[in-house]
């Protein structure tokens, strides 16, 4: 029986991850109340043909909506997320969604973790879609209180996704 594979063989290369053009898409993050809900609530504002959702790598603020500064930062850009809900990141995610994005390597460890063998779902960073920013990580402004430079790299990622989507097979979805 085949291990779990490496996160370099499960995150190859965007033509690899992109072949199967991803339909289904889950943003991480720690708690799920600042940076998976933004990039689940720009990523949806970009490309509403393919479903997201957010998800955090612990139970601290399951049920809870996303903090209040933060929303308060996305609304003054045009978003509401106050629809979400924090949940907590579960092994049944791998089969769920096509891809999994991790804010930060804490938190792709954390997801690794969790795979169970044979699964090839991908999961890479986020940022790995704003090359131009030079990030390994999105900060987390619930510590840096800086909501909206993590909003700028956010937006900057959810951009390139939106591009590395389209040049998948077909449309983004179908």
């Amino acid at each position: 029986m085949r291990q779990r594979p490496t996160r370099l063989e499960a995150s190859q290369n965007l033509d690899q991850d992109f072949g199967q053009n991803p339909r289904k898409i889950l943003f991480v993050c720690l708690g799920n109340i600042c940076r998976s809900p933004a990039a689940q609530g720009v990523f949806r504002a970009l490309c509403s043909s393919v479903t997201c959702d957010s998800a955090g790598t612990s139970d601290y603020h399951v049920g809870a909506p996303p903090y209040g500064a933060m929303q308060q930062a996305m609304k003054r850009r045009g978003l509401d997320v106050s629809d979400l809900r924090a949940r907590q990141f579960s092994p049944s995610d791998f089969s769920d969604f096509d891809l999994i994005l991790a804010m930060d390597q804490n938190n792709l460890d954390n997801i690794e973790a969790l795979r169970s063998a044979g699964n090839q779902t991908p999961v890479q960073l986020f940022t790995r879609f704003a090359p131009e920013a030079a990030m390994d990580h999105v900060p987390d402004p619930y510590y840096t209180r800086d909501f909206d430079g993590c909003l700028d790299l956010i937006e900057l990622a959810a951009a390139g996704l939106v591009r590395a989507v389209a040049q998948g097979e077909g449309e983004p979805g179908r």
